[in-house]
């Protein structure tokens, strides 16, 4: 895949002396979605709002297909649509004007076509004249993205776009952004739910302290940091672990019914386990069933965060 993005060496450091963003580089792919985790604070809406022409970067430089942001910055800035945390939008305006004037702010001609597209597509066609002041907390979040796709961008921004949606609508919020990917659009998220970035993401990234910590598949991600748990469900409660058991480092869950071995899921530790369990066995232990499961990638996160 061609980069779409292409940020090198890109520093942030406000008046006060708070760097917000340390040597950033960061290559996104055309027609992906990456998204970017990090605790408050981390710089992850600085990053956007720098590519996106907001805020000042203070080393460094940014293209957008192949357009420098500095120096063609119109040309950039017309490849990207951007969805804020804060619903920014006219209460009295009907969706359709919303969307039309917005259009109209990239310099594009007028399309009711594609607003008619954007609406069926971010299930708002029969809200088309009602007025953003009628609609509900996740119908103005469609509108917000709705908005940043009037002038047909290339790329979207969304930046904690399902914030304080519930369940329900962040589901079809996902399955918006999934057929935005379908249709070819580039999409850089950021958010706080895990299972947001584990759901949708090719790609994550993890900003920590204005430092980009990593940036892997998402997949590779999971398999490369991810450690692996052996779960052995005993037939009776264990109150002590076995002397011949420490080196396997095991520990007692579920009220001593659940002998859990954790071992690292990049490593082949089938030999081990073999041993392991030829070593309960051998210790009198009896068990009624087995099981192994992978770290989430919250827990992965975590961990990286903490390090």
């Amino acid at each position: 895949m061609t980069s779409i993005i292409s940020i090198q060496n890109l520093s942030k450091t406000y008046a006060t002396g708070f760097k917000a963003l340390s040597n950033i580089n960061l290559e996104i792919q055309q027609g992906e979605i990456i998204a970017l985790l990090g605790p408050n604070g981390a710089g992850k809406t600085t990053l956007i709002n720098i590519i996106c022409g907001i805020v000042t970067a203070s080393a460094g430089t940014i293209s957008i297909g192949g357009y420098d942001i500095v120096k063609d910055y119109r040309a950039a800035r017309s490849q990207v649509g951007l969805v804020p945390q804060e619903l920014a939008t006219d209460a009295f305006e009907t969706v359709t004007a919303t969307f039309t004037f917005s259009r109209g702010l990239f310099g594009k001609k007028p399309d009711a076509a594609h607003i008619e597209y954007v609406l069926k597509a971010l299930s708002l066609y029969d809200k088309k004249d009602s007025k953003i002041m009628t609609l509900s907390g996740g119908m103005k979040r469609r509108v917000m993205i709705g908005k940043a796709l009037a002038h047909e961008p290339r790329i979207l921004f969304l930046d904690e776009p399902t914030a304080g949606v519930d369940v329900e609508l962040r589901k079809d919020m996902w399955n918006v952004v999934r057929k935005l990917k379908e249709s070819g659009v580039t999409i850089i998220l950021t958010t706080h739910y895990i299972e947001e970035a584990e759901e949708m993401a090719d790609r994550i990234g993890i900003i920590n302290k204005g430092e980009l910590m990593l940036v892997e598949d998402k997949d590779v991600l999971m398999q490369k940091l991810g450690e692996k748990r052996l779960l052995l469900q005993l037939r009776s409660p264990l109150t002590l672990i076995p002397a011949a058991l420490a080196h396997f480092k095991l520990q007692l869950q579920n009220q001593d019914s659940t002998l859990v071995y954790t071992y690292d899921a990049k490593n082949s530790e089938s030999s081990d386990i073999t041993h392991l369990l030829d070593a309960i066995t051998a210790a009198g232990i009896q068990f009624k069933d087995l099981e192994t499961k992978q770290n989430s990638l919250e827990e992965i996160f975590v961990n990286l965060v903490k390090k």
